[in-house]
């Protein structure tokens, strides 16, 4: 058994883990280690080669790649640790990590644990799509991994259920391959994913999106022959007389991602049963001091871009650490309002939060309160699920101080 004593150990090696951990050794920890189960760094975006990475953060174009080795060159060039092919298998309270791998087991003791272990895609069985089970049926991801990482084609007559932006940008790309893309399937009367990625992916290719519409059944014995789709009500329910066959050999799936918690759940973090991800404060700390939580394991992020500067502020604050006031104030989701970031607040300043809609509007005004009074007011001309909202806002001390819940609000 190895042990050793680090200042920052970062679970995961895609872009939230890379970008905290640099942020951490840049804000003054001594020793940085990432542990990834994955043989290679970076999680997902190796095999994201489409571009409109890194716009927002450095104001160049790149694709996932090229992105995401702008940050494995940071890490390097900062002398962080990698463990690969390493799985953690427990967290335990005191800040000791798990590990296994093919040398044997590590015992990592960390004065901060940052989890930054990603999401992974809904399957079928998520759903519960009934029918047959054929060969053909592929989540977004696993496909593009096909295509863009080992050049193997899913199909060629397909069908895509769920709006989700993978699903919308592998609708692009196996058009652009020469296939057949039949239609996007959403069972929303709204795209899930963002609004450019359905002009830039489905209209500007001509590729039909069903909204109400959902897959009934899947037909086939070996290999997938057709798939019955149906419009749906408001009430989730079938339209009678909608429902019919459509002839093809591949199903992709894009309905929604599952933050990773296995581990944070085991290691007694509490879970928010909206987001998927670990309760936080501002500072990102869980229930347990000492470990953070960011990325798509906190809540899945409209960009990377975002992701990364959150990311950032995490490994700082796992870094640094802050002054905490006794006092706590929870913060609560409204009218219209799905889920808010962070979920409690127990120091004074600016904080940065992000929030997600339960449908979209438009011409509506975002309105916070601390208890009663009203301490923050916004005209938004438009909100959409899709669109993550992010805003700052200073928590002064009287607040702190009176206050026990801010409440987030969307009037019409």
């Amino acid at each position: 058994m190895t042990n050793e004593n680090v200042d920052v150990a970062v679970i995961g090696s895609g872009p939230a883990g890379l970008a905290a951990a640099v942020s951490a050794k840049e804000n003054g920890a001594n020793y940085v280690v990432i542990i990834d189960r994955n043989s290679w760094k970076g999680g997902i975006l190796p095999q994201c080669i489409h571009d409109g990475f890194g716009l927002e953060e450095t104001g160049n174009s790149m694709t996932g790649p090229e992105y995401i080795q702008m940050y494995i060159d940071d890490a390097k060039k900062h002398n962080i640790d990698f463990l690969t092919e390493t799985m953690v298998i427990n967290i335990d309270k005191n800040k000791t990590i798990t590990a296994v791998n093919k040398n044997g087991i590590y015992k990592i003791n960390a004065e901060s644990i940052i989890l930054s272990m990603g999401c992974r895609e809904k399957t079928r069985w998520n759903i519960m799509v009934p029918g047959d089970r054929p060969s053909g049926i592929y989540t977004a991801g696993v496909a593009q991994a096909f295509i863009n990482l080992y050049n193997i084609i899913p199909g060629k007559n397909i069908v895509i259920l769920g709006s989700g932006d993978v699903g919308l940008i592998m609708a692009r790309r196996l058009k652009l391959e020469g296939l057949n893309v039949l239609g996007v399937l959403e069972i929303l009367p709204h795209a899930s994913g963002l609004p450019r990625n359905v002009v830039q992916c489905l209209d500007d290719y001509e590729i039909p999106l069903y909204l109400n519409h959902t897959v009934t059944h899947i037909d086939g014995r070996e290999r997938l022959e057709s798939v019955t789709i149906a419009q749906i009500d408001n009430k989730k329910n079938i339209v009678k007389g909608s429902e019919k066959k459509i002839k093809c050999d591949t199903l992709l799936l894009s309905f929604g991602l599952i933050p990773e918690n296995e581990l944070s759940k085991d290691a007694g973090i509490k879970i928010d049963n909206i987001t998927g991800g670990p309760v936080v404060d501002q500072t990102y700390e869980t229930n347990i001091p000492g470990i953070y939580a960011c990325g798509n394991c906190l809540q899945v992020y409209d960009t990377v871009d975002v992701l990364s500067k959150s990311a950032k502020l995490v490994g700082k604050n796992a870094v640094v650490k802050l002054i905490k006031n006794k006092k706590s104030i929870f913060v609560k989701p409204g009218k219209n309002i799905r889920y808010v970031i962070p979920q409690i607040i127990n120091k004074k300043g600016l904080i940065n939060f992000t929030m997600r809609v339960n449908k979209p509007a438009q011409n509506v005004t975002l309105k916070i309160k601390a208890d009663e009074k009203e301490i923050y007011k916004k005209k938004q001309r438009w909100v959409n699920p899709a669109n993550m909202i992010e805003l700052t806002l200073e928590i002064t001390h009287e607040i702190l101080k009176k206050g026990k819940t801010l409440v987030v609000n969307l009037h019409e």
